[in-house]
């Protein structure tokens, strides 16, 4: 369900509580109360995101923290945005400008007319092969990380990478339909995702 709602993720304000996205934020509460739960001692682990207020577990050593921002995608977010602030900030100083406009007057000097770059030799090309985790390529890498820690604080023993990226391809691999005629599975899909 992580990886689903991270997929969806939009940074603004309440973003989980669109209307496509309720359901699954719903189900996904469901899950996170069902395993504080089973294991109070994660109680303390469980943190509301400071920008979209959404809850996460986070590691206990930061139990408490009021500051922490959710693996959905605000922490990638706000990290971008404070990193474009630095970037700015350098290049309206004198030294900023100073280095941007020696790499400017780079830029102009180079010749027009560059020798051609010789063609990469055939086969398969590294855009083309598959990621080399197996997750399909629309997932969010960033999710890995924390789904490991959550599956390690649940499981209360060191989860690796790799048991994380098995666990997801068994539980999120497409499954055949059963019993349903294609034109019935259509409109329960249209049901469920209006266009």
């Amino acid at each position: 369900m992580a990886i689903q709602i991270a997929a969806r993720f939009r940074f603004a304000e309440d973003w989980y509580r669109a209307a496509p996205l309720v359901g699954l934020v719903l189900a996904y509460y469901a899950v996170l109360r069902s395993v504080l739960r089973a294991q109070p001692e994660l109680r303390r682990c469980r943190v509301r995101c400071r920008h979209c207020g959404i809850f996460f577990l986070t590691h206990p050593r930061n139990a408490g923290r009021q500051d922490l921002r959710c693996p959905f995608g605000c922490r990638q977010a706000h990290r971008r945005q404070q990193g474009n602030q630095r970037t700015a900030a350098y290049y309206r100083e004198e030294a900023g400008r100073d280095k941007k406009r020696n790499l400017n007057a780079k830029r102009r000097k180079t010749p027009a007319s560059r020798p051609a770059a010789p063609l990469p030799a055939p086969g398969p090309s590294a855009a083309s092969a598959p990621p080399a985790d197996g997750l399909p390529a629309a997932w969010p890498r960033t999710m890995l990380p924390y789904l490991q820690m959550v599956s390690g604080l649940i499981e209360g023993r060191p989860v690796s990478r790799e048991e994380v990226v098995a666990m997801l391809r068994r539980a999120l691999r497409q499954h055949r339909m059963v019993r349903t005629r294609r034109r019935d599975h259509t409109v329960a899909w249209l049901h469920a995702e209006p266009p």
